[in-house]
């Protein structure tokens, strides 16, 4: 019964994909929504019964089929349930439902539904298998999977360049840490002489100490091995360095950026570093790296979110920023606490996402906040429910009892105090520095969009109005966690159940315990980032409500720094200059001197060219005289007959 549930549970999006895209023009637009909704619900209550067997303890590592036999590989196809991809699935079908059922009404005047929802069924799928995968070649085929769905799902209009471009640039920026993933992968293989995770866990700590040598130089085997994997995690998850292909998404409809930037595809890379956390553990180096990048990107993607203007762009930005908590908690090797943050990040972060699309879909398309304003009276079920997303993304709670993202938040925080290293004071400093800065920029959407009077283009709102039952119920399980998720889960997370809950799933040596180091942190400084938070939200409301000319003054007290920052510390126009323009040039080098001159000038075209000289010289004996082809004959006759003389 197990198998066939688990089996379920990860194919059963695959079905419903295969029904509306093969056969979405014979089956029509409802039957399509319908089958993949359902196949997509299915899955989600099946993830939940999975997880119920994984608290009562009932773990599996199923065996499809035999997949790759070469040599001294060996890979099976299989399915592997333990808590981490127990809670895994829980959290990526539960939140592909709700978006699943979003899109009913959000895609309803688009004329390729079928199309659109098999994306997003064949898009959870990959998903499943990735989180499920009980080796790294499956879990890498999982990875391309989301990461081609990622393409054609923010290209989904692919009328717009805009959308083109951004899918592409997504695409190619994955690439770039696909490729350190999967030299990653090739280093496991190297060491481990398997790619299946229970013989690399079990060979890890003998590991330790072995060294390669690259370029002439020493490396510690499982540090480079682990950096490799997280470049790879760096690119999927929007790490500083490769985060630019992460705005850009907005492109893509608004369910494809709940679906890929809450629960799903930018998850990936944390997911990825937790299920390692057995071989990272024995690399101190790498985890300190993890560290500080994601401590950097954490304030790094806030920074911009202070400083933009488009809707979806303050909450991608609001992504990164959150991506870069959970991987600074892997960093300090509070890998629980990572997930943790991730589970409660997907129900507040879909949330917000959906609500966006909301306010979006009542303003016919319109996205710019400034154009915003006073849409609370219009659109009120939206406004609670966004008030509800933020608060939990701000981490704002009192005495213990607070929205879901209060309790993973600052578990993280306390942990990387907990660790008692500069790095993790470090990360600490970032992320309350972070935490004031999302609170801001929360309130700064909120009160741009729903607050004081229309700014501009006041004619948009004669025509607003609320979404339909179909776009708003699914947002109500997703408050629902965004509310309560962080509370009912933080005992296995982060509390005394958390040994037993995660069971073998997640391995910290015990000198790296820092969630059980947290419990002695000074209280004031447990007490600090919730005090950031609600400092942020009331600087918010001063600088959009009470005195709403301060925003103004101060980018023009900070004219120069404002635009650096505004313009995302120029990271797209570096990059445009070093590797756009420089591709450009090198192609049309080697097309101008290398396909064009050598190439085509000395093969094809050369010889065209040299037979049609040819020609035309040969056709300039042909005069049409006959003196002259007389003259020719006597010639030939003169040669000939010397030729003859000559040889006697």
């Amino acid at each position: 019964m197990a198998f066939s549930m688990d089996i379920a549970a990860v194919f059963l999006p695959f079905l419903g994909a295969v029904a509306a895209g093969l056969f979405g023009r014979r089956i029509g637009d409802r039957m399509s929504q319908a089958v993949t909704c359902g196949c997509v619900f299915l899955s989600a209550c099946l993830s939940v019964l999975i997880f119920k067997g994984v608290l009562e303890g009932e773990t599996s590592n199923h065996v499809l089929l035999e997949w790759i036999q070469s040599g001294g590989l060996s890979a099976n196809w299989g399915i592997k349930i333990d808590t981490l991809s127990a809670v895994m699935l829980v959290v990526v079908n539960v939140v592909s439902a709700m978006v699943h059922f979003y899109s009913i009404g959000y895609m309803s005047e688009d004329k390729s539904k079928p199309r659109f929802m098999a994306y997003l069924s064949l898009f959870t799928f990959f998903m499943s298998m990735l989180v499920t995968a009980p080796n790294l070649l499956q879990m890498f085929f999982g990875w391309e999977g989301v990461g081609l769905m990622s393409y054609l799902l923010i290209g989904f209009w692919y009328e717009k360049p805009s959308a083109n471009d951004a899918s592409m640039k997504a695409f190619l920026v994955n690439r770039v840490g696909d490729f350190g993933f999967l030299l990653g992968i090739f280093g496991c293989f190297m060491l481990f002489g398997s790619l299946d995770f229970g013989p690399i866990f079990e060979k890890a700590p003998e590991m330790a100490d072995k060294t390669i040598v690259f370029f002439g130089h020493t490396f510690p085997a499982l540090t480079a091995v682990c950096l490799l994997l997280f470049m790879g995690a760096m690119g999927k998850s929007a790490q500083l360095g490769l985060h630019t292909w992460l705005p850009d998404a907005m492109e893509g409809p608004t369910p494809v950026s709940a679906l890929i930037h809450a629960a799903t595809m930018v998850t990936a890379g944390v997911f990825m570093v937790a299920r390692m956390s057995p071989v990272f553990e024995y690399a101190p180096g790498a985890l300190a790296f993890v560290a500080i990048i994601g401590g950097l990107t954490c304030v790094f993607a806030a920074s911009i979110g202070l400083t933009q203007f488009d809707i979806k762009r303050v909450i991608a930005y609001s992504t990164m920023s959150q991506l870069g908590y959970m991987f600074f908690a892997a960093g300090v090797s509070a890998y629980s606490a990572s997930i943790f943050h991730l589970m409660t990040h997907a129900f507040f972060k879909a949330l917000l996402f959906l609500c966006a699309g909301s306010v979006i879909h009542a303003l016919s398309g319109e996205q710019d906040m400034r154009k915003m304003g006073g849409l609370w009276r219009i659109v009120p079920k939206t406004y609670a429910l966004m008030w509800i997303g933020f608060l939990a993304l701000a981490g704002i709670g009192v005495g213990g009892i607070g929205f879901a993202g209060y309790y993973s938040k600052d578990l993280i925080l306390e942990a990387a105090l907990g660790q008692g290293t500069a790095i993790g004071c470090f990360v600490y400093v970032l992320g309350a520095l972070a935490a004031f800065m999302t609170a801001f920029y929360s309130g700064r959407l909120l009160f741009m969009t729903f607050h004081g009077e229309p700014r501009e283009e006041r004619h948009m709102l004669e025509h607003a109005h609320e979404s339909s039952w179909v776009m708003l119920a699914p947002l109500v399980p997703l408050a629902l966690g965004a509310i309560f998720a962080g509370g009912f889960a933080f005992d296995l997370f982060g509390g005394d159940a958390r040994a037993a809950f995660w069971n073998g799933a997640i391995f910290v040596l015990p000198e790296h315990d820092s969630l059980s180091k947290a419990e002695h942190v000074g209280s004031l400084l447990k007490a600090l980032p919730v005090m950031l938070a609600f400092g942020g939200l009331a600087l918010s409301w001063l600088f959009y409500v009470a005195r709403p000319e301060f925003p103004a003054i101060v980018s023009t007290a900070f004219g120069a720094f404002y635009r650096f920052v505004c313009r995302k510390f120029y990271f797209d126009d570096l990059y445009d200059f070093i590797f756009v323009r420089g591709a450009r040039k090198l192609g049309g080098a080697f097309w101008r001197l290398g396909d064009d001159a050598i190439i085509d000038g000395c093969g094809p075209d050369g010889f065209a060219k040299a037979s049609l000289r040819i020609a035309r010289r040969v056709s300039a004996l042909q005069s049409g005289y006959v003196y002259h082809y007389a003259f020719a004959m006597i010639l030939g006759v003169t040669g000939l007959v010397t030729w003859f003389w000559y040889n006697g």
